[in-house]
């Protein structure tokens, strides 16, 4: 068994932080959660309590700076170090250009990268001072190609994809032993698709998802992979897709 390890997760009210924070409490690992949903982050605490895992929350907007500061304090305070981070909080409200519903955009932009960066900057002071350490940043297969009604996600997700690249590179350059994952999900059920917003996009989405998705478990289970392998390799970057789904 893998040595145990305390891994932080934003978005860890549902989806793949949810099913992540679940699956490594089964090995011992200790888990911080990061949500909004308080009430909900109480709920999993007590689920894995009962797998024989020990986890903190703490209600965090990944838009708020300060909050985000605060759970990897939490993190600190309560467990003495940051093992893993990893930035799962993302929204997914796709529609046509012309439409130009900038407050989805702004809203995208905020969660998505800004979420992502800010989790970036509360864990690397911790993990560079330890001299170890993983990030583990959720892209999408949209940081790969772009299309019709997923231009500013896609745009959001290469921006991910990016920032992850550039992260790994500095790490590398500065010797500090911190590995950097991306991770590209295809169709996951996730619940992803309720922040639509247009009716029409998210009924067509809706029957995609209902064809091809496959359980959020599938992720999870990557990441696990991920963490586990040897402190001196990384997977630097995973696509993961349903067998069925051609995009």
């Amino acid at each position: 068994m893998a040595e145990n390890k305390v891994v932080v997760i934003t978005g860890a009210s549902s989806g793949m932080g949810e099913a992540t924070a679940k699956l490594l409490a089964k090995d011992g690992d200790k888990l911080v959660l990061g949500a909004r949903r308080e009430e909900r982050l109480k709920e999993i605490a007590k689920d894995i309590e009962e797998l024989g895992g020990e986890a903190a929350y703490l209600a965090t907007d990944v838009t708020n700076d300060d909050e985000v500061e605060a759970l990897a304090k939490l993190a600190i305070d309560k467990f003495g170090r940051i093992d893993v981070w990893l930035n799962s909080a993302g929204i997914m409200p796709q529609s046509f250009l012309a439409q130009k519903k900038i407050k989805d955009w702004d809203n995208m932009i905020d969660i998505n990268i800004k979420g992502t960066l800010y989790g970036i900057g509360a864990a690397l002071p911790y993990m560079m001072k330890q001299k170890s350490g993983q990030i583990i940043n959720i892209a999408s297969i949209a940081a790969h190609v772009s299309g019709p009604m997923s231009a500013v996600y896609s745009g959001t997700k290469f921006a991910v994809r990016a920032i992850s690249e550039g992260l790994r590179q500095e790490m590398a350059q500065a010797k500090t032993n911190v590995r950097v994952t991306l991770i590209s999900p295809g169709a996951v059920d996730t619940g992803l698709i309720n922040s639509i917003t247009d009716e029409k996009v998210k009924a067509g989405t809706e029957e995609f998802y209902k064809n091809f998705s496959i359980p959020v478990d599938r992720i999870a289970t990557t990441i696990k992979q991920a963490i586990d392998l040897p402190a001196d390799a990384a997977w630097n970057e995973v696509i993961i897709r349903p067998t069925a789904q051609q995009m």
